[in-house]
């Protein structure tokens, strides 16, 4: 089970975007997240007139490794870690750490 998912809104804990806050936009393979506005580089396009796209400098949000964010937890307004609880019809939740309430899907 991915303790971090598309739509849960993380904040980073090291790189240059330190304490910065977003949301899971796409989960690149099994270690790397795509951040909206974070880890953002200017990428340097060729033009394609085949499929309509134009040449020039774009600003592009780049994976980051999973280790180096957390989810954030609205109630305490810090990072948190994330733990699984098993319900008792055997169904699987993600739940916070510190407080045990369970993780609502955006």
């Amino acid at each position: 089970m991915n303790k971090i998912r598309k739509g849960d809104q993380i904040i980073v804990l090291a790189g240059r975007d330190k304490g910065k806050r977003g949301v899971v936009t796409l989960r690149k393979d099994e270690d790397h997240v795509v951040v909206e506005g974070i880890n953002i580089v200017k990428k340097h396009t060729k033009p394609n007139p085949m499929a309509g796209t134009t040449g020039g400098i774009v600003e592009k949000a780049m994976p980051i490794h999973q280790s180096n964010v957390a989810i954030y937890n609205a109630t305490s307004g810090k990072a948190d870690r994330v733990g699984v609880k098993v319900l008792a019809d055997g169904k699987k939740v993600r739940v916070f750490k510190s407080s045990g309430e369970e993780i609502k899907v955006a």
